[in-house]
């Protein structure tokens, strides 16, 4: 599964993207968000409550329900503001 990060959440990871192999029972973005926060304490920081991180799969926007599976594309970034 490739994992990308935009914005805030690239520069406190120091890193653009990776690829990870999530345990079997990683089968919602709510899973891979606590999967991905259990990695470091820097993603812990990153996917903390109330950070309000968004999520894209394979270029969709994703709820914390929608599903994820290997050999997704997985991007997270922080909300976006228009004016």
């Amino acid at each position: 599964m490739k994992i990308l990060y935009f914005a805030w959440l690239r520069e406190k990871l120091g890193l653009a993207e990776e690829e990870i192999t999530p345990p079997e029972g990683v089968v919602t973005v709510r899973d891979l968000i606590a999967h991905m926060a259990a990695r470091s304490p820097a993603h812990a920081e990153a996917f903390a409550a109330g950070k309000g991180v968004r999520c894209a799969v394979n270029l969709d926007f994703a709820t914390p329900d929608d599903p994820v599976k290997p050999g997704d594309e997985v991007a997270f970034f922080p909300p976006v503001t228009g004016g």
